[in-house]
């Protein structure tokens, strides 16, 4: 089937758009659940007008002008979402642990088999996976939202400027202006877009590493596979730590909680490796859900550690039981 189609064509051809625009929706929104209800929204909205598209241009640019349409006016109410450390400087693990600041839109993981293309050439690949990186949308927050839009169809959709233009109803000069603005922001901030690639021998080898010694709960062991300057940081906290050495002690006092706990590993953001995490019961039960782990890696170490503890949301994102039996098998 090509892009341009007729209203002869039906909804259903809307469908084939369904993970490119969960994609661009989620590096826009900066959340998988808003990505997932604005293209909800998007093919709704498509559905119900689809007798009045003409085909007289691309059903994929009019799908993405509804879509951005649909974003923007999530925008205009909502606070851009952040990262612990968008909140001052690090902590200190000796510190009380501060209360969860529900208050705070915070940035989300997404699974890879939402946004990234089943069928590509590996360069249409590479660029899916990076601007879907952790750092790449954290950094994309921090636009405002109509050059965060001009932003990522300019230089992640390689969409031409005139086409930018059409879609956002201004002129050629104004997405330019923009994208120079969006260009200068971003390296103002000095925000870490650098491209991660894929994982090596060594660097899988470093995750079952970090896998055997997590579920012993070896602290000592851990703490080898981390840089000295690893992040470690949970949101709905806004707490973020520092070094191996701050990190080895959250995790031996208020994270002690964890021994004992069960990993699977998952992969998010373009490749990125994680970990989904069941704590164990008091009562020895089996385990309930805990966090989603994501993982950042450079060279042969492991650079940020992110525990995502929404399990509500994030869970059933990757198709993952909420709780498990004394064994580790899932629990209906």
């Amino acid at each position: 089937m090509t892009d341009l189609v007729t209203a002869d064509a039906g909804p259903a051809a809307t469908e084939q758009y369904r993970k490119e625009l969960t994609a661009y929706c989620y590096r826009m929104l900066g959340s998988s659940a808003d990505a997932e209800d604005a293209v909800q929204d998007t093919m709704v909205r498509a559905w119900r007008s689809f007798d009045r598209f003409e085909g007289r241009s691309s059903l994929r640019s009019w799908l993405y002008k509804i879509a951005t349409n649909v974003c923007l006016t999530m925008l205009e109410s909502r606070r851009r979402r952040a990262r612990p450390m968008d909140f001052g400087t690090a902590g200190s693990a000796d510190a009380p642990v501060p209360e969860p600041r529900t208050d705070i839109p915070w940035l989300e993981p997404i699974p890879d088999g939402q946004v990234l293309p089943t069928v590509a050439d590996p360069a249409e690949l590479a660029v899916s996976k990076e601007s879907v990186r952790l750092a790449f949308v954290a950094a994309l927050q921090h636009l405002p939202a109509r050059q965060r839009a001009v932003l990522i169809l300019r230089e992640v959709l390689q969409w031409k400027a005139a086409e930018v233009a059409e879609l956002l109803g201004t002129t050629v000069a104004s997405v330019n202006s923009a994208l120079q603005r969006a260009r200068a922001t971003l390296s103002e901030n000095d925000l870490d877009t650098a491209p991660a690639g894929d994982l090596d021998a060594d660097q899988q080898d470093l995750l079952a590493r970090y896998a055997d010694a997590f579920e012993r709960y070896d602290v000592s062991a851990l703490v080898t596979l981390l840089h000295e300057d690893a992040i470690l940081n949970m949101p709905p906290f806004d707490l973020w730590l520092v070094g191996p050495e701050e990190i080895a002690k959250w995790w031996v006092g208020p994270g002690a909680g964890c021994a004992g706990s069960k990993i699977v590993p998952l992969t998010a953001n373009g490749g990125m490796p994680g970990f989904a995490q069941w704590r164990r019961n008091p009562d020895g039960t089996g385990y309930h859900a805990w966090a989603v782990q994501v993982l950042e890696i450079r060279g042969d170490r492991i650079s940020g550690y992110t525990s995502f503890l929404d399990v509500e949301t994030l869970f059933p994102m990757w198709g993952l039981p909420l709780r498990l039996d004394p064994e580790g098998l899932p629990v209906d």
